[in-house]
């Protein structure tokens, strides 16, 4: 009996130090190099995403009409209308509070609308034959059981879908997750988190991808490789509708743009014609001879003072500028055309309108 005893004591040691090196261990589990996949995406990197047949293509189309929803006396979302075209990024922008999360889980059928509707391809996601096939979405990194793998994850989803359990694999790897596969969800860093909830939203091969902010906790590198391979979905005719506050990417990104603020619509086009609608910029101008210069400037020049000896002008390009100073005798020593981003454009429309819900 003591044989036995010291037998099971000395087990159950054993199988304590191997548990303390396996593979449950978040501190041997961070030191596991992760990559991304190669950039360009090229072969695997999107894999089963062929292209989308030109007859299939209004199934991606995402329509959003009237849409409202309240919480007791917030409207959070107040009578917004959009569309959302098939084979393009589009950008959905709006301040902290605006009704971005609110208005996706109302596409996906996570909430009710109080009036208006949202469709894709003209039915309810609710009403979708297979909405995992049809449409992927993302909302939050944290929306897998803390305790299970990320590899289980990914299939429990297959299975509950009828998605051959490969594609988990599959799917892991174009994110670059597996080599940590194994680790348990809640050993995952945000950046690793975002990476498996773009997973899950692949596994079904969907015609429409709704993300919402799915660059946050992503490292530079991992921003560009989501940026290549929405691109790439979009350019086989997949819909993809992404949200960020990360202005500077979603300019290099999108090719369409949404932009609402306080649950309204305040901008919607290409993003060279909403960043345009802010006018074609102003010159700024470094001369000794400021009040020659003015002089000299037509009209239409508006010349504001800047710092020093500088002064920006608006209301005439940077040629009739030098024009105006080479025939007046002006030393120019520095002209400059400042031309507003999407920064300047998204903090113009949206001022005074921002709201902390």
């Amino acid at each position: 009996m003591l044989i036995l005893l010291a037998a099971l004591v000395v087990a159950g040691l054993v199988w304590a130090l191997r548990g303390k090196g396996g593979h449950d261990n978040p501190a041997r589990g961070d030191r596991v190099p992760l990559q991304w996949p190669s950039r360009p995406l090229e072969g695997r990197a999107v894999v089963g995403a062929k292209p989308v047949p030109e007859a299939e293509l209004p199934l991606g189309k995402i329509v959003v009409s009237g849409l409202t929803k309240q919480y007791k006396d917030v409207k959070a979302v107040d009578d917004l209308s959009f569309v959302v075209h098939p084979g393009r990024v589009t950008g959905f922008l709006g301040p902290n509070g605006a009704g971005k999360t609110t208005t996706l889980r109302m596409l996906l059928g996570l909430i009710t609308p109080a009036a208006g509707t949202a469709t894709i391809g003209g039915v309810r996601y609710a009403d979708l034959d297979q909405p995992i096939r049809r449409v992927g979405g993302t909302l939050e990194a944290s929306a897998a059981h803390k305790a299970r793998r990320g590899r289980d994850h990914l299939r429990i989803i297959c299975r509950s879908a009828g998605i051959p359990l490969a594609r988990a694999d599959e799917v892991l790897d174009l994110v670059g997750l597996t080599p940590v596969g194994h680790r348990k969800f809640r050993e995952y860093s945000l950046g690793m988190r975002q990476r498996l909830g773009i997973a899950a939203a692949l596994i079904g091969d969907p015609q429409v991808l709704i993300l919402d902010e799915p660059a946050n906790g992503l490292d530079p590198e991992g921003i560009r490789w989501m940026r290549d391979l929405l691109t790439a979905l979009a350019a086989r005719g997949r819909t993809v509708l992404v949200s960020s506050h990360l202005l500077a990417e979603m300019e290099v990104l999108a090719d369409d743009l949404i932009i609402i603020a306080a649950g309204r619509l305040v901008a919607r086009g290409t993003v060279a014609s909403v960043v345009g609608s802010m006018g074609r910029g102003r010159t700024l101008v470094r001369t000794p001879d400021v009040e020659k210069l003015t002089a000299a400037l037509d009209g239409d020049a508006v010349v504001t003072p800047g710092e020093a000896d500088d002064v920006y002008v608006t209301g005439v390009d940077a040629d009739a500028i030098g024009e105006a100073a080479q025939r007046a005798g002006i030393a120019i020593h520095q002209l400059t055309t400042q031309r507003p981003d999407l920064e300047d454009a998204f903090l113009e429309l949206t001022k005074g309108k921002a709201a902390i819900r």
